[in-house]
Formats: structure tokens, C-alpha cells, sequence
């Protein structure tokens, strides 16, 4: 294809749209997130590395984001997949590709959402029908039938988009970064900005003001610590620079240091909560003494829900 996706990198990317949505309604094995959707997209594509940027950004995009009973939510997996692919096909830089068509397509595929869950009422008719009937066979056909309106609406829009879409997008990328280079420029800086939004939704609904001191402290940590790993990396290279027997390589601040870090902290607090539990219950106060601990702590409970 002209806009530098193979027919088989569209058959692909189709696939997994289809099984996302799938595995996010059923099997749920968290294959249907925006940094798999980019890990996959990325592979496919041949450039893992902007795979994972843009999977990655769209996942902090939606950290918080989240919907409770029926409702529909944006489809940030698909956003990731297009907003990949096309980066990757038509040389769209990471960022420009976030925001110009990773969060504009996972707004627009909440329209499809919602006509997959009107779609699939019919099958739901049909099942409460074979119920009365005592069909089981029936009940099972049409429960898996089910899965043709949901998949339909991912698969359907990523094959035309990726189809048919290629050409426009490579046209519209040459043109911005030539004639509107502003509004790539513009786009690059919000589509960096993005991830610290979904940073801030999750800190709205998360109780910071009971457990402020670990939301410093793990500012604190990481700061001190890329800093320290900056200093030791530009030292290293610049010794680097002068003597050429000097050879060690300074690795980055790896995250994985910085999870577990966070991952001790939630393991204390989460263990501190559970003594905390057990002294209650082994001491009950009166409900009204309960109910004003409740509207301080701000807290959603597993319950409540």
C-alpha cells in the first residue's frame, strides 16, 4: 500500500482490534490496554520503541479514566493501534501522532460502542425467548453470536482507516510538516502534555489527602534518583569522550527500581490497613463514630460500588 502498510500488517493490527475488545469484555488476560495495543501495533509495524511511546502515553492518558455499569468509555486500544500505525507508516512524529489521531480516534470509536451494545439486545431478545423455550443450544449460539457486534465495531473502522486512510494521512503529514510545521509543533507539545492529565484524573479520584506523605516521598525518590543517574551518565560520557580505553556503559534510571519502590510503600500501607481493620473488629465503635470516619477518609470502598 502506498501509505506504507502492507495488506498483511492490516489483516494483523484488524485481528487484535477484534480480539481487544474480546478479551476486555471476557477473557481478560490485559492484552486489551493501550501499551499492549502499542506493543502489538509496534511489532507488527516493524518499530517496537514507537510502539511503546505511544501505547505508553495513551495509557497515562487514561489512567484515570474509568466507567462503571453501562457506560461507554473511550477506546484508547484502537486510538493506539491507528495512531501507531500511521506514525510508523508515514514517519508521524510519536507525539503529533497522540494527539492528532491516537485521542481524536478513541473519542470517535465511543459512537461505535454504543452501537454495539444496541446491536447486541437482539441477541439478548433472543436468549430470554430460548429461556421460556428451555433451548439451551440455542442460548449457547446465540450468547456467542453476542460477539459479532462488538467485535465488528473495532474491527470494522481499523480495517477501513488503515485500508483506505493511508494515503490521506501520509498527505496530511507532508503537508504539516511543511506548510502548518505550527500545528505539528503545537500537536507534538499537547500530545506530550497528555499523559500528565491522565496523572491528574487518577489523582482527583485516588485519596491523596490521607496518604500524602507517600505521593512526596515518591516524588522525592524519583527525582533524586534520574537526577543522580543524569549526573553519572554525563560524567561517564565525557570521560568517555576524552580517553577511548574508558569503555564502562552508565545505564538509565531503570523503572523498575522506581516500581518497587512504590510497590514497598503500597505493600506497608496496604498491611498498615489491614491491622488497622483487625483493631476495629476486634473493638467495634457505635455506627455514628463509623459513619464520620467514613466522610473523613473521602474513600470509595469495594462495596460501595
Amino acid at each position: 500500500m502506498g501509505s506504507g502498510i502492507a495488506i498483511w500488517q492490516v489483516i494483523i493490527l484488524t485481528i487484535y482490534s477484534m480480539w481487544q475488545i474480546m478479551d476486555e469484555l471476557t477473557v481478560q488476560t490485559s492484552l486489551s490496554q493501550p501499551i499492549w495495543a502499542g506493543i502489538v501495533a509496534g511489532l507488527v509495524m516493524g518499530d517496537l520503541k514507537t510502539g511503546l511511546l505511544i501505547g505508553g502515553s495513551l495509557q497515562l492518558t487514561v489512567l484515570g479514566v474509568g466507567t462503571f455499569g453501562g457506560a461507554s468509555k473511550i477506546d484508547a486500544n484502537s486510538g493506539t493501534v491507528l495512531a501507531t500505525a500511521f506514525a510508523i507508516g508515514t514517519g508521524m512524529k510519536a507525539e503529533v501522532a497522540v494527539a492528532a489521531l491516537g485521542v481524536p480516534v478513541a473519542s470517535l470509536m465511543i459512537q461505535t460502542d454504543i452501537l454495539a451494545r444496541f446491536a447486541n439486545t437482539f441477541f439478548q431478545h433472543r436468549i430470554d425467548k430460548m429461556i421460556d423455550e428451555e433451548n439451551y443450544k440455542g442460548i449457547e449460539r446465540n450468547f456467542l453470536y453476542g460477539y459479532l457486534p462488538w467485535t465488528l465495531s473495532r474491527g470494522i473502522p481499523v480495517f477501513l482507516a488503515l485500508a483506505f486512510g493511508g494515503p490521506f494521512v501520509r498527505t496530511a503529514v507532508d503537508y504539516m510538516n511543511t506548510n502548518l510545521s505550527w500545528l505539528s509543533n503545537g500537536l507534538a507539545t499537547a500530545g506530550a502534555l497528555l499523559p500528565a492529565v491522565g496523572f491528574a484524573i487518577l489523582l482527583r479520584y485516588l485519596p491523596v489527602k490521607k496518604h500524602w506523605p507517600y505521593l512526596i516521598l515518591g516524588f522525592v525518590i524519583t527525582a533524586m534518583l534520574s537526577t543522580l543517574y543524569a549526573n553519572i551518565s554525563t560524567l561517564g560520557t565525557t570521560i568517555a569522550g576524552m580517553n577511548a580505553k574508558f569503555t564502562t556503559v552508565f545505564a538509565n534510571l531503570p523503572m523498575l527500581g522506581i516500581a518497587l519502590i512504590g510497590f514497598a510503600l503500597a505493600a506497608m500501607q496496604y498491611n498498615r490497613s489491614v491491622k488497622e481493620q483487625n483493631m476495629v473488629a476486634a473493638a467495634p465503635k457505635s455506627a455514628d463514630n463509623a459513619t464520620d470516619l467514613d466522610e473523613q477518609d473521602g474513600e470509595i470502598h469495594g462495596d460501595e460500588l
